[in-house]
C-alpha cells in the first residue's frame, strides 16, 4: 500500500536484542489530508536508521508500507511497516521550448516594390 503524507513527529529509537541479533525500530507519525479530514498514521521503520535520519518534520513524502495484523493472547495488533520512502515530487511547470531568435527578415516576408506577375495562367 502507498500513501502520501507529511511527517508530523519522529519518535525516539527503541533498541533490543533477540535470538537473531540486535534490532532497532523507530516510529514516525505521518499526517494525511483527505479533503476536510486529517488523519495520522504511525509507521514503523525496522532496522532502517538511515531512512529515518533523512526525514524532516513538515516535509511531504510518498510512503510504501506493508500492513499486517497478528493475534497475541486473544488481542489483535496491527503493524504498519515502511519498506520504501521517497520525497514527494512537486509538480513543476514544464519549461517553454526555446525558439531561436530571428536575425533577419526572410526574403518571402518582404513585399517587393514592383509586383511581378509570374503565374503561368
Amino acid at each position: 500500500m502507498e500513501f502520501e503524507g507529511t511527517v508530523y513527529k519522529i519518535l525516539p529509537v527503541t533498541k533490543g536484542t533477540s535470538a537473531r541479533g540486535e534490532w532497532q525500530r523507530q516510529d514516525v507519525v505521518f499526517e494525511m489530508n483527505e479533503g476536510s479530514f486529517t488523519r495520522k498514521i504511525c509507521v514503523t521503520f525496522f532496522n532502517k536508521p538511515d531512512d529515518v535520519a533523512r526525514l524532516k518534520e513538515g516535509a511531504a513524502y510518498n510512503v510504501s508500507v506493508n500492513i499486517e495484523s497478528r493475534e497475541y493472547n486473544g488481542r489483535w495488533y496491527t503493524d504498519v511497516r515502511a519498506w520504501r520512502i521517497q520525497p514527494k515530487q512537486e509538480a513543476a511547470p514544464a519549461p517553454a521550448p526555446e525558439m531561436p531568435p530571428i536575425v533577419e527578415e526572410p526574403a518571402y516576408a518582404s513585399t517587393p516594390s514592383q509586383e511581378v506577375d509570374d503565374l503561368p495562367f
